[in-house]
This record gives C-alpha cells, sequence and structure tokens, in this order.
C-alpha cells in the first residue's frame, strides 16, 4: 500500500462521512419518509455512503474506517441538524462531540504512523 493509495483511501472516508451526515439529515427531514424530496435525497446518500464506505474499507482496516464513519455522521448530523433543523445542543453535549473529534484525528495518526512502520526497512 502507497502513501497515495492511503490518501485516496481517506479522502474517500471523509466523502462517507459526508455523504452519512446528508443522509442522516434526511431521514430527519423526511417525516418518516412521507416526504418524497427528503425521501429520495435518503436513497441517494445512502447508496452514496455505502460506496464510498466500502472503497475506503479495501485500504483502511474495517474497525478504523467504520468508527471514523461513524463519528463524522454523528457530530456532523448533531451539528447540521442544530442547524437545520434547530435542535438543540447543549454544552454537554459539545463537550462529547469534541471528544468524538478528538478520536477521530487521533485514529488518523495512528494509521499514518501504522503506514509509515509498514514502509521502513
Amino acid at each position: 500500500m502507497t502513501s497515495t493509495d492511503n490518501q485516496r483511501a481517506w479522502i474517500m472516508l471523509l466523502l462517507a462521512g459526508v455523504c452519512e451526515i446528508g443522509y442522516a439529515l434526511s431521514v430527519g427531514g423526511s417525516k418518516a419518509f412521507t416526504l418524497w424530496s427528503w425521501s429520495l435525497s435518503a436513497v441517494v446518500f445512502f447508496l452514496l455512503t455505502l460506496y464510498s464506505l466500502s472503497v475506503a474499507l479495501k485500504t483502511i482496516d474495517v474497525g478504523i474506517g467504520y468508527a471514523v464513519w461513524a463519528g463524522i455522521g454523528a457530530v456532523g448530523a448533531a451539528v447540521f441538524g442544530s442547524v437545520l433543523f434547530g435542535q438543540s445542543l447543549a454544552l454537554s453535549q459539545v463537550f462529547w462531540l469534541a471528544l468524538i473529534i478528538a478520536g477521530v484525528v487521533w485514529l488518523k495518526l495512528a494509521d499514518s504512523e501504522k503506514l509509515q512502520a509498514r514502509s521502513s526497512p
């Protein structure tokens, strides 16, 4: 695995996370799939997130990839749900969301160290 392959995989994982946010928000906006425009959006984002995640997991370990994908989706849905749908975010929730972000960053850094260790003679 080259550095470029690893970089592409992380970009696809980031894309999968963004699509997961779109999916979660679309499901929320669909009002239990009773609004067709939101429902269609949910289906499209669902397919995009699955495809992007599957491509990323060809290179990134499943446990790490899934944790990062879920973290991006959870934090993004909470933040954008607050902005778009007026859902409240308490200070304690913001703290725990920040902790998720820190964990995702550390997972990425750990993956980079793992790649460097593999390429060392």
